[in-house]
C-alpha cells in the first residue's frame, strides 16, 4: 500500500487502514518522520525521513519480511526545493528479504515536485531515483510507490520507465480530486521483476490524495544478496550532484 499522508494529517487513520487491508508492507510520503510511530499495528518501520514534515517512511510485515539497509536519497531540485524545502529527500528505500524463501526485494516510496515544477524535472527526478534502485537492487525485483505528482501528459514517462527496465502501473481509479468531477492519478508505482497483478484506489479518507493497493507476485527468483544486517531503522543519505543544472 503506498499513501499521501497530507502533511501528516492521515498518520491517526493507519491503524484502521491497514486492520481493514492487511498489507505486507506500505510506503508513505508527507509524514513527519519524528512522529511516525514504530509500529502500526503488525507493521514495524523500517526507516522514514526526518528534514521536514514532507518526509518518507516504508513499514514492513516482520513475520513476512526481514528488513535490512535503508537509505534516503535528495533528487534534482526545483525551485519549489530551493526556496521551502532544502535538502527534502525524495526517495527512499529498504533492502527487504522475505522470510520463507530468502528472496530479496527492493521497496522504495518516493515523492516527485509538486506541479509547480515541469514534467521534464519530474522525469529527471524518476530517472535518478530508478537509477538508484539499479544501484541498489543487484538485480532483486523492486518496486517504487508514491506520489509522483504526474497526472497528464505521460507518454514521454511511460517511455523513460520503460527504457530503464522497469513497468508503470495505475490504479483503477483516479487518486486525487480537484472536484467531485475532476480527478487524476497522481499516486502509482513503477516496478520490475514483479507481476503487478492489481492496482486499487482505496476510499477517500483524511488526505486529499487516495491510498492505493497493490497485488504483486515476484515473476522469477532472482539472485539472492547476503549482506550482513544492519539497523533497520537507519538511513543513510545520499546527494545527488545535478542541482545546478537548467530544469
Amino acid at each position: 500500500m503506498s499513501y499521501n499522508l497530507r502533511r501528516h494529517a492521515a498518520t491517526a487513520e493507519l491503524l484502521e487502514l491497514i486492520e481493514r487491508y492487511p498489507v505486507d508492507a506500505l510506503t508513505l510520503q508527507e509524514g513527519d518522520g519524528v512522529r511516525m510511530p514504530t509500529e502500526i499495528g503488525e507493521l514495524r518501520l523500517a526507516s522514514a525521513t526526518y528534514k521536514s514534515e514532507l518526509g518518507l517512511a516504508i513499514y514492513y510485515r516482520p513475520s513476512r519480511f526481514t528488513a535490512l539497509d535503508s537509505h534516503a536519497f535528495a533528487l534534482r531540485r526545483a525551485v519549489h526545493d530551493r526556496v521551502l524545502l532544502p535538502g527534502i529527500e525524495r526517495l527512499l528505500t529498504t533492502h527487504l528479504v522475505d522470510v520463507e524463501s530468502g528472496q530479496d526485494v527492493q521497496l522504495a516510496s518516493f515523492h516527485a515536485s509538486p506541479l509547480s515544477a515541469t514534467n521534464l524535472l519530474r522525469r529527471r527526478q524518476i530517472a535518478s531515483a530508478l537509477t538508484h534502485l539499479n544501484d541498489l537492487s543487484d538485480g532483486a525485483p523492486t518496486l517504487m510507490a508514491g506520489d509522483f505528482n504526474y497526472p497528464i501528459l505521460r507518454n514521454k514517462l511511460i517511455k523513460q520507465v520503460e527504457s530503464a527496465g522497469y513497468s508503470l502501473s495505475l490504479s483503477d481509479g483516479p487518486t486525487y480530486f480537484y472536484t467531485k468531477s475532476i480527478a487524476y492519478h497522481f499516486d502509482f508505482l513503477t516496478s520490475k521483476g514483479l507481476d503487478i497483478q492489481l492496482v486499487e484506489t482505496l476510499p477517500q479518507g483524511l488526505s486529499d490524495h487516495r491510498p492505493i493497493m497493490v497485488t504483486a507476485e515476484i515473476l522469477k527468483r532472482a539472485k539472492l544478496q547476503g549482506p550482513a544486517p544492519t539497523d533497520a531503522g537507519a538511513t543513510a543519505t545520499a546527494t545527488d550532484q545535478v542541482f545546478d543544472e537548467v530544469e
